[in-house]
């Protein structure tokens, strides 16, 4: 046999092999309906390139070591106490200043399967049960704290805390797979957004993997209690946050790393246009006073990445191989976790960019929330929350 025809061999059994997965020991095997999809990626030249050359988050201050399990999202009340962080057996806690106490809950249903376990990934088998409260936001007029839930939708609960009431959990008749951030405006209408109808949160790396475009932006109106859609067909929607003077909020497009922005007030209200295309994958975004824009970055796209991106056969193809999910996961974000967070202009520029390139201390983002000086960084992946001192 040639050398071609032995290699032609090995690629048809290969192929074979992966089209019929007979040990199951791909990244999808359980997932029969998996579909790869094209992501529409900027042309490579437009990710940024800027960098923090000197990993100034490695300078932060971890904070609370094991004992919060993946405080996705921080947030600080009315009266400036907290932080309140939601965490990965569905409690939202409260830091009273010297301990952590328990102020809401997403499930009624608080069994011994929602106790606590060492890691936030030992939770995933029951987040549906137990509750995942991602994004958290405070009305400042009325006290009560606004709660993006990954299970069951957009919730409520008063000054005082305790069970969490639904406010929606369906848009069009579709019901919310993955609810994920959200932001307030003046009249108390609520901005948020449906990562993926198709995928749950406890399925996350598969909806990294798919590129699926069902994901929505909505619109919760407190008065008639209409949910609505903005915005659909994208993928991975997740971060939300007004702009400062309020004709206009931020978006964040997770498989495509950009921020969008739509407008709410003036000659372009109710369109929505790019702002800025970011380095890697995000997740939340935060308004600092001066209206400028906290972007929580998982980490920078590889050129692994973007190809994968470009290409769902390829994709899908690698996928289908005896390769683990952590692995194709490592090799998405370039082998290592390692934390970006950037600083836009509400015109879209790069003000800053804070990292830790070699996940020393800041492993991953999800959040940036900045208050007197600091940044309370949260992370749905870490057991802390880091604290990064503006200079």
């Amino acid at each position: 046999m040639s050398p071609a025809g032995f290699f032609a061999g090995i690629f048809l059994l290969l192929a074979l092999y992966c089209g019929l997965d007979p040990l199951k020991h791909s990244a999808i095997y359980n997932f029969p309906d998996f579909v790869a999809h094209k992501v529409e990626m900027p042309a490579w030249s437009e990710i940024p390139v800027e960098k923090d050359a000197q990993n100034l988050l490695q300078k932060s201050e971890i904070k609370f070591l094991n004992q919060i399990q993946g405080p996705e999202s921080i947030a600080f009340d009315p009266q400036g106490r907290g932080p309140y962080t939601g965490i990965a057996d569905g409690r939202i806690v409260f830091w009273d200043g010297e301990k952590w106490i328990d102020f809401a809950y997403t499930s009624a249903n608080r069994s011994g399967l929602c106790d606590p376990k060492p890691s936030p990934f030992s939770y995933l088998k029951n987040e549906h049960i137990c509750g995942r409260p991602l994004g958290l936001r405070f009305d400042k007029k009325t006290g009560d704290l606004y709660i993006a839930d990954a299970y069951f939708g957009l919730m409520k609960v008063g000054p005082e805390g305790g069970l969490a009431t639904s406010l929606t959990t369906e848009a069009e008749g579709v019901p919310l797979g993955f609810t994920n951030d959200l932001d307030i405006d003046d009249e108390g209408n609520i901005y948020f957004t449906d990562s993926s109808t198709k995928y749950q949160r406890r399925n996350f790396l598969l909806l990294v993997f798919s590129g699926d475009d069902s994901g929505r932006l909505l619109k919760y109106n407190p008065e008639t209690k209409e949910t609505t859609v903005l915005v659909r067909g994208l993928q991975f929607p997740n971060g939300v946050s007004m702009s400062k003077d309020r004709s206009f909020f931020v978006f964040c497009e997770g498989s495509i790393g950009r921020l969008r922005k739509y407008w709410l007030k003036g000659d372009k209200a109710g369109t929505s246009e790019v702002m800025a295309v970011l380095p890697g994958f995000p997740d939340n975004i935060r308004t600092n006073e001066k209206g400028e824009f906290w972007v929580a970055v998982h980490c920078r796209r590889t050129v692994y990445a973007y190809i994968n991106a470009l290409y769902p056969n390829v994709r899908k193809f690698l996928l289908k191989l005896p390769i683990p999910a952590k692995i194709h996961y490592l090799l998405q974000i370039g082998g290592r976790p390692h934390a970006v967070i950037v600083k836009y202009s509400p015109e879209g520029k790069i003000l800053q960019i804070l990292e830790d390139r070699q996940g020393k201390v800041v492993k991953a983002a999800s959040e940036v929330e900045e208050k007197d000086g600091k940044l309370w960084i949260g992370s749905v992946l870490m057991p802390f929350v880091a604290v990064y001192q503006l200079e």
